[in-house]
């Protein structure tokens, strides 16, 4: 059976194409959902009016999506993690971790747009990219730093010597 699809279907076709389907799949799925109509002149004229309005839309939404990508290029944020002294983070900082920080600069972006090859597991400075489309990327500047707990080596040195410093000058 010969249908129009009225939407993008994945591995069946894009929008506007005629294709060949199975009867069942076409009366209980395509034709139910609005995803497709019969192949008349009639529907071939509505279903191009409804592709030019869709690349329209998508062309909007790329042109808003070059615009964040542009503003974010660059971009710094500092995440803070609890470290021992060597600066191996007790944890990982992920991708959510990432846009939760992006979100208090109020730059919003999905968990699933951030690239990272493996979790962050150490304090220093990283490099991470952002997908906003397969051909839209920005790269971020993410700075970790060490949290230091009262139990940590370090931090319950630098305390000590802040009191000798203060007997000395008495």
């Amino acid at each position: 059976m010969k249908v129009l699809l009225r939407r993008n279907v994945t591995n069946l076709g894009k929008i506007g194409e005629v294709v060949e389907v199975k009867p069942g799949f076409a009366r209980n799925y395509l034709l139910p959902e609005r995803l497709a109509v019969e192949p008349t002149k009639g529907n071939l004229k509505a279903v191009e009016a409804e592709k030019q309005k869709y690349l329209e839309q998508i062309a909007r939404e790329r042109a808003d999506l070059q615009v964040k990508a542009a503003a974010l290029e660059g971009k710094e944020i500092s995440i803070a993690a609890r470290a021992n002294v060597e600066g191996h983070l007790y944890g990982s900082i992920g991708p959510a971790q990432i846009v939760a920080a992006l979100a208090e600069q109020n730059i919003f972006v999905e968990a699933q747009h951030i690239l990272l090859e493996n979790a962050i597991r150490q304090v220093e400075k990283y490099d991470v990219r952002i997908r906003f489309a397969e051909d839209i990327l920005s790269t971020i500047h993410v700075q970790v730093t060490a949290i230091h707990e009262e139990g940590d080596d370090q931090a319950a040195q630098a305390p000590k010597a802040d009191d000798e410093d203060k007997k000395s000058d008495e």
